[in-house]
């Protein structure tokens, strides 16, 4: 019997009918198992591994829709079922419990167990590691957030090894919070030959317009706008950046160095054409409420991520700068007279329905073995970001990085269209 069989689930009546109704009190055709069946294609089994499980956190809107539906409301999900869960931490507030007993998923103490459930045999389709909230120390020097992102995937890894056999894994956000750490994963997955996924929702999200960069354009400049904290949101501009600049003649080549500036060295980097008045001011035009007028002065806590690719392009990604709390791009395409710009859009409240299209990039992973789109693009952005975060540390001291000549062809994995929902 093949694996694929081996963890196929059996449709019960009483499952279609409950899988069913949910769907059409959503207003959809049928629930996620009907769907499945439909399409001949099995519910998978999985495993997550996560550091903390309170309401909207990561495991919240990304698990909880495995279990609940993508709307989290007993309607359609994915082709997906939860079978163990690790928490690696269980604070006040913690469904995990509540939520085994209503799904009868197994609570595991490690995370061997949770793959194994207890045996010694893989026994799961694909593992989701989410290293995201929770209590977790920050590094002396550089405020960098400790989450055990490395050390979850190396009990994953070793369980493979154990068991001699691998499936796919993915990686919630930047694979972790040191380079070292992201190489040695990225290394690992790649000399296992694990199929490999990680990422930012944003790449995902809707997009206003629905900007879609050509493959090959001869790109000029860009830049990102975010806001928040520099590490935790400042990877998910950082993505919204790099979804975009990879699909750039010639394809991603790697970064070869990063500042990030604060004060005054903002407007000493514009002078110098290390990023573009033009390019942010349509960033922020495709907002629904830019600011009026060109304000001259940016929040007292704006910070610019200087990038310089090893092909020349340049980059900057401009976060808390007051013009716009969003996740925004613009970029320049030679002889085109007009920056081309995008908003990418988020849904503002439960269930963040941007997370819905991210596990499926994950399902379209788990049931083919093939990553929607390369880890590549995350090694980089994490790479990025650790050295803004010693950049930033460091007084704004510019910090060649030849480590990231992180080399990759995009992939046309869609994003979410029309606009969020509400």
């Amino acid at each position: 019997m093949s694996n694929m069989n081996l963890h196929a689930t059996t449709l019960t009546r009483r499952r279609f009918l409950r899988h069913a109704a949910g769907a059409a009190a959503g207003g959809m055709l049928a629930g996620h198992a009907l769907a499945a069946q439909e399409r001949k294609r099995p519910v998978l089994p999985v495993a997550a591994v996560v550091t903390d499980y309170r309401r909207n956190t990561h495991a919240d809107v990304i698990v909880g829709k495995i279990l609940e539906g993508w709307r989290q409301d007993g309607g359609a999900g994915p082709d997906l079922r939860l079978v163990a869960l690790y928490t690696d931490q269980t604070l006040k507030g913690d469904l995990s419990r509540d939520l085994a007993r209503k799904h009868g998923f197994r609570i595991a103490k490690t995370i061997p167990e949770a793959l194994t459930l207890g045996g010694d045999k893989l026994a799961v389709a694909g593992v989701i590691s989410i290293g995201e909230h929770g209590n977790y120390p920050f590094t002396k020097d550089t405020n960098q957030h400790m989450y055990p992102r490395r050390r979850f995937f190396d009990e994953i890894a070793r369980t493979f090894r154990k068991t001699g056999r691998v499936v796919p894994v993915f990686n919630d956000k930047h694979l972790a919070y040191a380079w070292r750490d992201a190489r040695h994963m990225y290394d690992t997955a790649r000399d296992m030959k694990i199929p490999f996924l990680a990422g930012s929702s944003v790449p995902v999200a809707w997009r206003a317009p629905a900007l879609t960069l050509p493959r090959g354009c001869a790109l000029s400049e860009a830049i990102a706008v975010g806001y928040g904290g520099e590490e935790s949101y400042g990877f998910h501009a950082l993505e919204g950046l790099q979804c975009m600049v990879e699909r750039r003649k010639g394809g991603e080549t790697g970064v070869a160095a990063v500042q990030a500036v604060r004060g005054d060295e903002i407007s000493r980097a514009l002078k110098a054409g290390r990023w573009s008045r033009a390019l942010l001011d349509a960033a922020v035009a495709v907002t629904p409420k830019p600011p009026k007028g060109r304000p001259g002065e940016f929040a007292k806590n704006a910070t610019f991520f200087l990038i310089e690719y090893r092909d020349g392009l340049k980059a900057a990604v401009a976060m808390s700068t007051g013009l716009a709390n969003e996740f925004l791009f613009a970029g320049h395409i030679r002889g085109e007279a007009r920056p081309r710009a995008t908003w990418f859009r988020l849904e503002e409240n439960r269930p963040f329905g941007h997370f819905e299209h991210l596990l499926r990039a994950i399902e379209h992973t788990f049931h083919t073995g093939q990553p929607a789109y390369p880890v590549e693009r995350t090694l980089l952005t994490t790479g990025i970001l650790d050295a803004v975060m010693h950049s930033l540390a460091d007084k704004g001291r510019l910090i060649k990085t030849p480590e990231l000549n992180v080399r990759y062809t995009p992939a046309d994995w869609g994003f979410a269209r029309g606009l969020p929902p509400g």
